[in-house]
């Protein structure tokens, strides 16, 4: 956990073996079903990217293609804490000058490094089993895991977890492994056809990160209100005082706005991350989270579109793909999304999904695709509510 610049802020590789130590073993397979289910998931992803690239009118951009891996879930692990350390690299090197040189700021990065290494390890031990694919777009290039040349971009498919659900669902396993790639292969085709989309979301996120407050005094008042309104203590508020994001977004994260929270905390529906940021990081999460809602469900909307011409079952694979979605796994897996604020992804699925269809019921596939012509063009929070807005300033307005 030491490097020649002194202590890291993050054990990252405690972070990896801890994860791996605690995340779900796979389900039951053998070795030879299991090569054939990494060759089919290989071969729908070459199958996908086709009739993704036919149906959206996207190509990918010279120079900026990239693999598709697929791997397990240590596997899914290592790629993500890569991807972390190198977006957290620039918030890294602030704290760590923040902290100072001496031998109590070396002590107390030691331990603190070793402390956030296992909440990461166990955060993504959770987050493991539960994703089928993810087109990881920061982490750079190594021989383990390969990337694109100029950014490391990569597709990762996670085989256990795809013959996980396949098999709690009960669908067919062929069609719901092509289905799943569609989706994925939507992912990796809007960065590789839309090359400036990575580095305007790294500028986002770069930006989000260089609005934390470094000072652990003030980080750690904050999550303390924060937990004060999840357990019903005093109101959210007066640890999130400011102004609110663009119309249509009560909390910055949540474009479709919020409820109080059903135990008595005025949490406006938000996460613990949403309450433990500035004014200033909420919105620059709105802009990001309107984003990724254009992403999401714009693949949702591709997989929907493409499904029924190549997928047999695809109906009875998305109504119960969309239950299982809705529902989650038990009590607990419900209070840890709600807490991690992946009900806001959920939300992202179904809000995107709506601004595409609306958008391309409109003005056709070829005038949706306007929304990749630069950062401009992008939806707000406030447009993928209320797509007719976007079309009005994207369409009726003089070029961008």
């Amino acid at each position: 956990m030491t490097s020649i610049g002194g202590v890291e802020m993050v054990d990252w590789k405690l972070a990896v073996a801890t994860a791996s130590r605690l995340a779900r073993p796979g389900p039951e397979i053998g070795r030879e079903e299991a090569r054939e289910v990494v060759a089919e998931l290989r071969a729908h992803a070459a199958a996908a990217e086709e009739h993704v690239r036919a149906f959206t009118g996207m190509t990918t951009a010279e120079g900026h293609d990239t693999p598709v891996l697929v791997v397990d879930r240590p596997g899914w692990i290592e790629a993500n804490v890569a991807g972390f350390r190198s977006l957290l690299k620039p918030l890294m090197t602030k704290m760590r000058a923040r902290r100072g040189s001496g031998p109590a700021g070396v002590i107390t990065g030691a331990v603190g490094g070793k402390v956030t290494g296992v909440e990461l390890g166990v955060l993504l031990s959770f987050l493991s089993s539960r994703v089928l694919g993810q087109y990881e777009t920061f982490a750079p290039a190594t021989r383990e895991l390969p990337g694109a040349p100029k950014d490391g971009g990569r597709l990762l498919l996670v085989a256990p977890n795809i013959v996980h659900v396949e098999r709690e669902l009960g669908v067919d396993p062929h069609d719901f492994r092509l289905w799943v790639c569609l989706h994925e292969e939507t992912h990796r085709t809007q960065f590789t056809a839309v090359p400036w989309l990575r580095d305007h979301l790294e500028a986002e996120i770069q930006a989000f990160l260089a609005e934390t407050d470094v000072d652990a005094g003030t980080l750690l008042e904050r999550l303390s209100d924060a937990v004060q309104a999840f357990t019903g203590g005093r109101r959210a508020d007066s640890a999130t005082t400011g102004t609110e994001a663009e119309p249509g977004a009560r909390s910055g994260a949540h474009p479709t706005g919020s409820a109080p929270d059903a135990r008595g905390g005025d949490t406006d529906g938000r996460s613990l991350v949403d309450l433990v940021q500035t004014p200033a990081q909420r919105e620059i999460l709105a802009r990001v989270t309107a984003v990724m809602s254009l992403l999401e469900g714009h693949a949702d909307y591709v997989m929907d579109g493409v499904g029924p011409r190549i997928v047999p079952t695809v109906v009875e694979i998305r109504e119960k793909f969309q239950r299982r979605r809705a529902a989650g796994a038990n009590r607990l897996d419900q209070i840890l999304r709600r807490l991690l604020g992946l009900d806001a992804k959920l939300r992202q699925y179904r809000d995107g999904e709506r601004f595409v269809r609306a958008v391309v019921d409109e003005v056709g596939m070829e005038g949706f695709n306007r929304v990749w012509t630069s950062p401009n063009t992008l939806p707000t929070a406030a447009e993928i509510t209320r797509p007719a807005e976007w079309i009005a300033r994207v369409h009726r307005s003089p070029e961008p």
